[in-house]
């Protein structure tokens, strides 16, 4: 086994390592999401904080860690009789992103249970982690129904299994941190609330520090055992502090007052639900077992809403995690007194903020060798927000033969304000990825069908196995009540669900969509569809088109919130090059149809139908989307033309695509309500005549 990375040894990542630290002190905080960009120590935190939790004392030969003293009544491998436990070391378990339901929570023999009705089930990755850590990497990538089954377990300390009838339940309790990065796609906002603790992380701008960070990492690299050996002492040190930090959490008294500073910084912020105080109570709570004092103090809670609230301030997708910190400290001076910061000596272990506690920066980990980390508020250039009125004269011409020339830019314009859409949807069925836009063949939905399995059986068909079974009861020589079932009449269950696709975007972004409000209009439906997107889970991208060629602005990715600020940057002017932005998306499209070919795509083409510049504009751009039809591609023209005289170019353009036309009204919910049946319709008709 390799050695870890010290976690005394982390360079700087204060709130990363404190928000650990208090898990470990009371796991019933809730877990930890950290947020960050690759390369920021993430893994390497919580690989590391594993081994300074405590030993655990557990039941021999039992799969689920059972405590001696106290074992699980209900545990599938009990009764456990009364004994000495053995001594281990807590484990720390990784889920990986294309792990099974079955790998997670276990598996259940179904052929035994209904043949010889018992109970066979082999333990999943849940029971492993009991009363250790379970630690899920990139969990934004991870199945919405495997979070929801790790997070209930992580809420009730117990895992349940059931499969047609047959029932196990077993405990599993653990440590919960997930890591992600947010350019990779976010978690729904109920999933983010289910975390007790978001940090957010990135790397230092310091170059002093960068240089400690890596001189630390080349000597562990070199020589894993001798550097963890020389950081013994200081690891030793916060072991010792977790352990007096848990026997002192009991005893660390709640008073009305901190928690009505509690309760009322959750008004303030407008948090949903009642979680956010229960967990910044118990934040709280374990802060100041961590600086060992008996009594919650303010400096307590705040600290505690830094850690908890922010990833609780979202209100939509495309709104970034935050807190705003001055209106944090007029709440908490409203309701309560000002407290010295001068506490007295703490009677825990080691000193209190003084010594590296909540307000000392690094968590109560002894202090590092490398410089302090100042921690400036990283902040980007101020944004000029464009003004009403025409696009700026003095823009500046294009040079010949940029992807986005051909006129002169305009400056971006803001996006409308988003409204609910209509749905869009590929016809025919999937094989997809779990998603909520189209029909397709999945593991979770209706039953439609059974059918002979092919490897492990997960999800049987109780029915049909009877109906396969039955014929054959007298010449299996059955005798007694129960049927005799072999593993030839087992059947699988088939379910049909909805899946999520790739929404390619194709917007036209040249000077005839250049209008300051009727460009604002189109970047608000395209803004509308993103966020439909986002709710039903699937991949988008982003080609643009202007001047004398096209761009993927954003290569297909499930960062939905990327994508709109992508939108929200996109310049507009010059010509209309569709014929190019077609064939970008086309090629985009035979990319992603090798790279993830159960994908099914749906393109949307935002666009006036104009087509300009160059020779024969308007029959290339006719070749590109005939391309797009032979390919099979489901498409939607969203017509942006406005005015009493339209041309109705769009129509035909969707027409050559083999798709259908829809005008910006009527991609709003409240609308036609025939938009899904002609979009679908459309294209059942082109295939037929194909």
């Amino acid at each position: 086994m390799s050695t870890p990375y010290p976690f005394t040894a982390l360079v700087g990542q204060d709130d990363l390592r404190l928000a650990l630290l208090l898990n470990a002190v009371s796991p019933a905080v809730g877990g930890v999401l950290v947020r960050g960009e690759k390369g920021t120590a993430k893994s390497t935190a919580v690989r590391a904080l594993s081994a300074l939790l405590p030993e655990v004392d557990v039941v021999p030969g039992c799969r689920f860690s059972c405590a001696p003293g106290a074992p699980d009544p209900q545990c599938p491998d009990g009764p456990h009789e009364a004994g000495p436990g053995t001594h281990r070391a807590a484990r720390m378990v990784e889920l990986p992103v294309g792990a099974s339901e079955d790998r997670l929570v276990g598996a259940l023999d179904i052929e035994r249970a209904l043949a010889e009705g018992v109970k066979a089930f082999e333990p999943g990755l849940l029971a492993d982690a009991h009363r250790g850590i379970l630690y899920v990497d990139e969990v934004n990538l991870l199945h919405d129904h495997l979070v929801d089954l790790l997070l209930d377990a992580a809420a009730m300390g117990a895992s349940y299994v059931e499969r047609e009838g047959v029932s196990v339940r077993h405990a599993a309790r653990f440590l919960l941190v997930g890591t992600m990065n947010p350019e990779e796609g976010e978690l729904r906002p109920q999933l983010l609330d289910r975390f007790g603790l978001t940090v957010e992380v990135a790397a230092s701008r310091e170059p002093e520090q960068r240089v400690q960070v890596v001189r630390r990492r080349l000597a562990y690299d070199d020589d894993p055992e001798g550097f963890a050996a020389g950081w013994a002492g200081e690891e030793a040190g916060v072991r010792e502090r977790i352990a007096a930090a848990r026997a002192l959490l009991p005893r660390v008294r709640l008073g009305d007052g901190a928690l009505l500073r509690i309760a009322a910084t959750c008004a303030a912020f407008e948090v949903d639900g009642m979680r956010a105080d229960i967990v910044m109570a118990r934040t709280a709570t374990a802060l100041a077992a961590w600086a060992g004092r008996t009594e919650v103090l303010a400096q307590d809670v705040r600290r505690a809403a830094l850690l908890a609230l922010p990833h609780r301030r979202r209100r939509n997708p495309f709104d970034a995690p935050g807190l705003d910190e001055d209106k944090l400290d007029e709440t908490l001076d409203e309701f309560g007194p000002d407290e010295p910061d001068d506490d007295p000596e703490p009677d825990g272990p080691e000193g209190g903020p003084e010594d590296g506690g909540p307000d000392g920066g690094g968590g109560g980990v002894p202090p590092q060798g490398g410089p302090e980390r100042e921690g400036p508020e990283q902040q980007g250039p101020e944004r000029e927000e464009p003004e009403p009125g025409d696009a700026s004269p003095d823009a500046p011409e294009e040079p010949a033969g940029a992807p986005a020339g051909g006129g002169r830019e305009q400056r971006a314009v803001s996006a409308g304000e988003p409204f609910r859409t209509k749905m869009l949807s590929v016809p025919g069925l999937g094989d997809g990825a779990a998603g909520r836009r189209s029909r397709a063949r999945t593991e979770h939905g209706r039953t439609t069908g059974a059918v002979r399995p092919r490897g492990a059986l997960t999800k049987l068909h109780l029915a049909a196995t009877v109906q396969a079974a039955a014929p054959h009861q007298r010449a299996r020589g059955r005798s007694g009540a129960g049927l005799v079932v072999r593993r030839d009449d087992l059947r699988q269950a088939t379910r049909e669900g909805r899946e999520g696709n790739l929404v390619l975007f194709v917007v036209d972004a040249s000077g005839s969509m250049a209008a300051r409000q009727r460009m604002g209009a189109v970047k608000g439906a395209v803004l509308s569809l993103l966020l439909d997107a986002y709710q039903r889970r699937d991949k988008v991208g982003l080609v643009t088109f202007r001047g004398t060629g096209a761009e993927v602005a954003l290569p297909p990715t499930s960062s939905v919130d990327t994508a709109a600020a992508r939108l929200e940057r996109l310049p507009t002017g010059g010509r209309t090059p569709l014929a190019a932005g077609l064939l970008t998306a086309h090629e985009v499209l035979r990319v992603e149809r090798l790279r993830d070919p159960a994908r099914r795509p749906l393109m949307v083409v935002v666009t006036d139908g104009r087509a300009t510049g160059g020779p024969e504009p308007v029959k290339l751009a006719g070749r590109a989307a005939g391309l797009h039809a032979a390919a099979g591609t489901a498409s939607v023209v969203v017509d942006c033309e406005t005015g009493l005289v339209r041309l109705g170019l769009a129509g035909q353009l969707a027409g050559q695509l083999g798709g259908s036309a829809v005008t910006l009204e009527e991609l709003r919910a409240d609308a036609i309500a025939g938009l899904v049946k002609d979009v679908q319709g459309t294209n059942q008709t082109r295939r037929r005549a194909a």
